[in-house]
């Protein structure tokens, strides 16, 4: 005897008025698309001051974004076809849009609380585990929901097969549309106006308000709407307060432009400016007046190199704030200083906080670029853009120090500011040093006593030394000249390993993690030994 399998059969509910017209659905798809790409041009802005906004972080960010993205899409679709419910997809809505106005408060904890894992578990590629592990459970739970945003719209427009390619067509346009503005919009507008932590406001709020349309249009989820209003409501004012170093008080100064987060610091001695919460200093400015002890104390041997030092023409790739050109223009009274600083905000900061005088010059630019489109020759360039794993590959290849070199006078100096000193054949500062040496005749290193600084000076001069010495004795400045004999006592003469970087070819990124996985190993000593002593609370003492 045969049975009949009974089936369910899942009634197709009405849509409601609203989502009759199609361009709400479009309108739907269009920020959707938009709050895309602003979270994840947030995300990079949100990891940068904690692990860099190298290709290595950005990797990882588009990475988990788009198995997010995928997911989604799965999901939706599924979903969609078995429970076509336009409130599930509008609930969906709000709870991504709470979940990403909470990100700039919730994110920056669960870095802390990340950090803190993995300093006790993990040996090798401390950054990438970070970074993996913080989009993982900050962002791709919320885009994984708008992920399902498309294939439910598709549902809910196409009619019949005789329109289904032009509705879908017409979404997918309204999408990308969106996320071409989600992604000029942060960058150039929101991010540098109002922050990081308010562009997710902005663009949570938005999609709160599509999803509250809905509701408040169908009269019904009047629950969820409260709900979801309320805590975005807290997020607005949770998330903005709570700064990248949430844990550091009486900061100076806290901001961002549109290349970095920026942090100013000071004491009693010195203010600092940092554009990475966990790694460091970028620039000191000593109120005394005084040398800072700093890599620009021992850069300042560069000019003392040249004939002479006090009419040196000096050109700096990288101005920071400008410690360095400062110092030049105390010690040596005659020589002439000009910067290219590719943040303006820096430069702004500079003059405000670092006392940087009006009459040195700062070319708001990038340094390859600058030189490529000015005709100047300098005795003596100082290249100083390279920040943590952050450095730019485009001014580490053969083809930019023959620039550098091409803009030097007969004889001049270039000194180059490693900041991630190594002794691996293969680290990046030995790459480096290896593409500068085929491309000046005499190259030398001297390693900054107690920072992880190395200085580089390449010259074809072969009596640099010999200058540099001569030089030195004549200086007034006991203090300088004492330095100066410390550097000379310990430069060593660089032996090329071959190892070139070019504009095809330079993993800059890969060669500096693996330093800065030994530089933080070494740093974690200190914590690991607590923890195995005294345990949580052996860190937190």
């Amino acid at each position: 005897m045969s049975r009949k399998r009974s089936r369910s059969i899942t009634v197709k509910k009405p849509l409601p008025k609203i989502l009759k017209n199609k361009w709400y659905l479009y309108i739907t798809e269009f920020f959707a698309g938009m709050s895309v790409m602003a979270v994840e041009l947030g995300a990079s802005r949100l990891l940068a001051p904690y692990f860099s906004s190298s290709q290595i972080v950005w990797t990882i960010i588009i990475g988990t974004i788009m198995i997010a993205m995928a997911l989604g899409n799965i999901y939706g679709g599924r979903t969609a076809d078995r429970d076509p419910d336009p409130d599930k997809l509008y609930g969906r809505i709000l709870i991504a849009a709470v979940w990403i106005a909470a990100v700039p408060f919730i994110g920056k904890l669960a870095i802390a609380g990340i950090a803190g894992l993995l300093v006790v578990t993990v040996n090798t590629n401390f950054l990438i585990w970070a970074a993996f592990l913080t989009c993982m459970v900050v962002f791709v739970y919320p885009l994984f929901l708008l992920g399902t945003v498309t294939p439910s719209l598709v549902k809910y427009t196409v009619d019949s097969l005789d329109d289904s390619g032009s509705t879908v067509g017409t979404l997918g346009a309204f999408n990308t549309i969106g996320s071409i503005i989600g992604t000029f919009v942060p960058t150039f507008i929101s991010i540098p106006a109002v922050g990081t932590a308010v562009t997710f406001l902005i663009f949570a709020g938005i999609m709160l308000v599509i999803g509250l349309i809905y509701f408040i249009s169908s009269r019904r989820g009047a629950v969820r709407s409260v709900t979801a209003s309320v805590l975005f409501i807290v997020c607005c004012f949770a998330s903005p307060a709570m700064g990248f170093a949430f844990w550091e008080k009486g900061l100076t100064y806290e901001g961002e432009s549109v290349y970095n987060y920026l942090q100013v610091t000071e004491d009693d001695r010195k203010i600092s400016l940092s554009t990475n919460v966990l790694f460091g200093v970028q620039s000191v400015y000593i109120k005394s007046g005084e040398l800072s002890g700093m890599y620009y104390d021992y850069a300042m041997a560069a000019p003392l190199m040249t004939e002479e030092p006090d009419s040196a023409d000096i050109l700096v790739l990288g101005m920071g704030t400008g410690t360095y050109a400062k110092q030049c223009t105390t010690y040596f009274s005659g020589a002439t200083v000009e910067g290219v600083e590719i943040d303006d905000k820096i430069t702004d900061l500079a003059r405000e906080y670092f006392e940087l005088p009006e009459d040195i010059k700062v070319t708001t630019y990038d340094g390859r670029a600058f030189l490529a489109g000015c005709d100047g020759q300098y005795d003596v360039i100082m290249v100083d853009a390279y920040q943590d794993i952050t450095i730019p590959f485009q001014m580490s290849s053969v083809e930019f120090f023959t620039l550098v070199k091409e803009h030097l006078a007969p004889d001049g100096v270039m000194v180059v500011n490693m900041n991630m000193r190594s002794d691996s054949a293969d680290g990046i500062n030995n790459r480096l040093a290896d593409t500068i040496s085929s491309v000046f005749g005499c190259v030398y290193t001297a390693d900054v006593a107690g920072h992880t600084n190395r200085e580089l000076f390449a010259s074809d001069n072969e009596d640099m030394l010999t200058l540099l010495s001569e030089n030195t004795e004549r200086l007034d400045s006991r203090e300088l000249q004492l330095l100066m004999e410390r550097v000379q006592s310990g430069m060593e003469p660089y032996v090329s390993g071959g190892k070139i970087l070019t504009d095809d070819k330079a993993p800059v990124e890969l060669l500096g993690m693996r330093v800065i996985d030994d530089i933080i190993q070494d740093e974690l000593v200190y914590y690991k030994q607590a923890i195995a002593e005294k345990g949580i609370k052996g860190l937190i003492e």
